[in-house]
């Protein structure tokens, strides 16, 4: 396999996480990019040598042009937006302030960073480009967590919208969805939530959808039983999906 220069956006925990030791380890090099610079040097010490360090909270607009800026020269071929978070509580009560960063860095960070790498990556014809999405995202919505399902159903339907585009124009740049349901993460200690389902290692997430992405697969969904909710999804009357998805989530406060 060609030994590529990765930018890895929410590296220093979780499926990012992970996916960095992977890559790193198949020896490709690694731009490590996260807001906790002693946990990316953690994770560097534990990874060979070909990777780099980046401090960046993609919240702030400016960091994310910064970042373009700061890498744009390294020759990546492939950028995994990986950072993004979740937020639970009834839309009325829950903090707005805490919902417009979730949607900083889970919309607008991915949108810049996706768009200007995409520019050089069909300038040249080559490249991928990984958004790490939810199974929320393919669902018409999620009472309790709202907010974070339209952000991920936004990220889908980007990304779907994309490879359709590029597509058309023939393109040889690849872009995909990773769409996980739960993972063994610091997810929930952020959202505010417990899982209901049971859940996927980090590291079994990542290996699929790193190995899904380098098979050229659009929508990624790990595990048979998420497949099957997702089409379940697509069928079942939109009414019944989002009840079904609003008893779920407020189960998760109660754990």
């Amino acid at each position: 396999m060609k030994k590529e220069t990765v930018l890895l956006t929410g590296a220093s925990s979780g499926i990012g996480r992970e996916m960095a030791k992977q890559l790193s380890r198949k020896g490709h090099t690694v731009i490590l990019v996260a807001r906790r610079r002693d946990r990316l040097e953690e994770l560097a010490a534990e990874l060979p040598s070909n990777n780099h360090i980046i401090t960046a909270d993609l919240a702030d607009l400016d960091a994310c042009y910064d970042l373009y800026e700061q890498t744009k020269d390294m020759d990546v071929s492939i950028l995994i937006n990986c950072a993004g978070f979740g937020l639970f509580g009834e839309f009325s009560k829950s903090d707005l302030d805490k919902e417009l960063e979730m949607v900083d860095v889970n919309i607008k960070a991915l949108l810049v960073l996706t768009k200007l790498f995409m520019k050089d990556f069909i300038a040249k014809d080559y490249g991928y480009i990984l958004n790490v999405s939810s199974v929320a995202g393919l669902m018409p919505g999620g009472p309790y967590m709202a907010a974070y399902y339209a952000s991920k159903a936004y990220v889908t339907n980007l990304t779907v919208a994309l490879n359709e585009e590029l597509q058309q124009r023939s393109s040889n740049v690849y872009i995909g969805a990773l769409c996980p349901g739960p993972v063994d993460t610091e997810f929930n200690q952020v959202a505010g939530a417990a899982f209901g389902l049971k859940s996927i290692t980090a590291q079994e997430c990542a290996m699929y959808g790193i190995g899904q992405m380098f098979r050229g697969k659009t929508i990624i969904v790990p595990g048979m039983l998420l497949k099957t909710a997702a089409v379940l999804a697509k069928v079942a009357p939109r009414k019944f999906v989002v009840k079904m998805a609003g008893r779920q989530q407020k189960k998760k406060g109660q754990e």
